[in-house]
């Protein structure tokens, strides 16, 4: 299937590790050129480093707890590209801040982290959007619409996400924007990976997790969030597709529990 994003460009906040890594390689499969606009850990040097000569890959290092950095990566792909097709805000973690074991100012922390980057991003871009008749892309979590415990900044960053999505499409209805969200429940990503093996049996607590996942009792690739992702950034192919929560977990969130 052609998605018509050759030479487009995109942007992918937290795109050198993860399931934003999955992101910009589907793009680059795509033909796209990526900007991948994050911190420089050590995995994201190393994803870059892989990447081979003339794949149309760009870094910007960017605190995205910051709005003037976030301001000033946009003004690097408008002078490096002179324009954005694409905008797939996905960076963020969950931090555990919940209500008894947080506070008012680490709960402002990671809204900073997880959310206000989502707004100056798309602030920022919203020009060269506008000239592109582009698309934007919120990667959220299941987390989102699921209480889980221990994680309302986190939460309340997911759900925010969720109801932005639904505020921009209607607000950029007149230039053409699509705007969407990504959920994904259970992904086996570096932080996962770190999470899990901070338990005492990582093996049995991974275990205990795909048991429960509906469709073939395994974790979500990186990898189909990606092509879900890339899909809804075609105007060739989700032209007629705005303001939608799609939802890529195997059944975990909406499926009934007996069937696990």
């Amino acid at each position: 299937m052609d998605l018509g994003l050759k030479d487009r460009v995109i942007v992918v906040t937290g795109g050198g590790a993860g399931i934003g890594e999955a992101i910009t390689r589907a793009c680059i499969d795509e033909g796209a050129h990526v900007v991948v606009v994050s911190r420089a850990s050590q995995g994201v040097l190393n994803f870059l480093a892989e990447m081979q000569p003339g794949s149309h890959c760009h870094f910007v290092e960017t605190h995205l707890e910051d709005p003037l950095q976030c301001r000033r990566a946009i003004e690097y792909v408008e002078r490096q590209h002179g324009r954005i097709d694409g905008l797939v805000n996905n960076a963020g973690a969950n931090d555990g801040v919940g209500l008894a074991n947080g506070d008012p100012d680490r709960f402002l922390e990671s809204l900073r982290q997880n959310l206000v980057h989502y707004y100056a991003m798309a602030h920022y871009a919203l020009p060269m959007l506008k000239k592109s008749q582009g698309s934007i892309v919120n990667i959220s979590s299941k987390v989102a619409l699921t209480g889980q415990g221990g994680t309302s900044a986190y939460a309340a960053a997911k759900g925010a996400q969720l109801a932005l999505t639904r505020e921009w499409a209607a607000e950029l209805l007149p230039f053409g924007i699509r705007v969407n969200s990504v959920l994904p429940a259970e992904v086996l990503t570096p932080l996962y990976k770190r999470w899990l093996e901070s338990k005492e049996d990582p093996a049995t607590a991974l275990k205990a997790i795909t048991d429960r996942i509906p469709l073939g009792h395994r974790m979500t690739e990186g990898s189909e969030i990606a092509a879900m992702t890339v899909f809804l950034l075609s105007s060739k192919q989700s032209g007629h597709t705005t303001a939608q929560h799609l939802i890529v977990d195997g059944g975990y969130t909406h499926l009934d529990r007996t069937l696990t």
